[in-house]
């Protein structure tokens, strides 16, 4: 990890991110509800969610901001404790600004996870900006760190990791597992 990027993380107190490509790897499925009407759902991963629970305990807040409306990202969202919800967005700029205002940080200590062309406006605008290992080129090529990982399959886990080793608060979440205290007999 570079000096560069670690600084940046230190500073990260709000981490905001898409919906498809990120918390999920993009796809979605309409299924019938007990009516036969149609609605939609989706995977989410759960160490992602495991990791999202950490910030939350550890005092920072999350958000995500995604053009298309699911209840079931609301959902996600309402389980991992998301101080902000915004979806229907694709403009995501006034979003941005109005969470800064309601949330009294600047830009750089906020992070945002994207994947696709919408999101690097909001990369433009943040401390630290992440793509996903799946998001398209153009995206990869604004974003100060891409994960190794794809959205839906631990690109979350791995963005909450580097916050926290670099806010030098990881040794919180491995005690809290107590890990590295050896197996017992």
């Amino acid at each position: 990890m570079s000096e560069e990027l670690f600084a940046r993380a230190a500073r990260v107190r709000l981490l905001l991110m898409d919906v498809d490509g990120v918390l999920t790897d993009g796809t979605y499925w309409n299924v019938p509800d007990g009516a036969g009407r149609l609605v939609e759902t989706k995977a989410f991963d759960s160490q992602d969610g495991l990791a999202l629970q950490w910030l939350r305990g550890l005092g920072l807040r999350t958000g995500l901001i995604s053009g298309r409306v699911s209840p079931a990202a609301e959902e996600r969202a309402r389980q991992a404790g998301f101080a902000y919800v915004y979806q229907g967005h694709l403009d995501k700029i006034p979003v941005f600004e109005e969470i800064l205002a309601n949330s009294r940080l600047e830009a750089e200590q906020v992070a945002y996870i994207g994947d696709d062309l919408t999101d690097v406006v909001l990369m433009h605008r943040v401390g630290l900006a992440v793509a996903t290992a799946n998001a398209r080129p153009e995206v990869k090529a604004e974003a100060h760190h891409v994960t190794a990982a794809p959205g839906g399959r631990g690109a979350v886990r791995e963005v909450v990791e580097l916050l926290l080793k670099a806010q030098r608060r990881w040794d919180e979440v491995l005690t809290r597992y107590e890990i590295g205290k050896g197996r017992r007999s």
